[in-house]
């Protein structure tokens, strides 16, 4: 396909990678609209018991995470940049922070308080010691997810460890992301990242397929999204409502 020019030279991003994390950001759109509208009363999907559902939040927070770990790989493979990664964290922290705040507004009794956004928080200080270990990752990324699909204990129903996973029960939450199993598909993500772009791999040519340049766009911008597209969202579903009133 031809390409087009893509704010992509001198940077250590990768097009395909931004690609596919805005793929994820659109299917994550999509499935929280049709959320609102359960919320409003428009429709009666289930989310929490119908394949289609489970499957679909299932393949966005892989793609978002998996990409995740490559782009833990591509920003240390040329040695991490402190500076830029502890305000990238305190970023993320912040906007964690603030969707537990709101979502206790919105669902008092089943607030997000380890959603995908304080997972990230967690897992990018938990993956600091894995940048290096190559192979290892994906045996290990195996099996923390082989753990996370097979293995329920007692001990982890206990509040205070309720960020692990692998509990008997799925918590009373609007968004839960345990460690179990998806830093599992962290690390297989870092191990995608030294396959493809390797320690010392050149940057590509900066162009991309008309096809991706939107998506991609999107992924450059994904906390940014991730932030004000239910604000956005919920603002069109009262603006509908208020106008079918009228």
């Amino acid at each position: 396909m031809t390409g087009v020019s893509s704010p992509y030279a001198n940077t250590d991003r990768m097009p395909v990678v931004d690609a596919v994390r805005g793929l994820a950001i659109v299917l994550m759109v999509g499935y929280h609209f049709c959320f609102d509208l359960n919320l409003y009363g428009l429709t009666a999907f289930r989310f929490h018991d119908t394949p289609f559902w489970l499957g679909l939040r299932a393949v966005i927070v892989s793609l978002f995470l998996g990409v995740m770990g490559v782009s833990l790989h591509l920003a240390s493979r040329k040695g991490l940049h402190l500076h830029r990664y502890l305000r990238r964290l305190a970023v993320v922290a912040v906007c964690a922070g603030l969707v537990t705040l709101a979502s206790i507004q919105i669902f008092p009794r089943s607030y997000i308080y380890f959603g995908v956004l304080h997972f990230v928080v967690v897992a990018s200080v938990l993956a600091l010691p894995f940048l290096r270990l190559d192979w290892g990752n994906l045996w290990l990324g195996l099996i923390l997810v082989g753990l996370g699909v097979t293995v329920q204990l007692p001990l982890f129903d206990h509040p205070a460890l309720h960020w692990v996973g692998m509990m008997t029960y799925k918590p009373f939450t609007e968004d839960y992301v345990p460690l179990v199993p998806w830093f599992g598909v962290v690390l297989l993500g870092l191990w995608l990242g030294q396959r493809f772009y390797g320690h010392s791999a050149a940057i590509p040519p900066p162009t991309l397929p008309h096809l991706l340049v939107l998506p991609a766009a999107a992924g450059r911008y994904s906390l940014l999204i991730y932030m004000v597209h239910q604000p956005v969202l919920i603002g069109i579903l009262d603006l509908t409502k208020v106008i079918m009133r009228g």
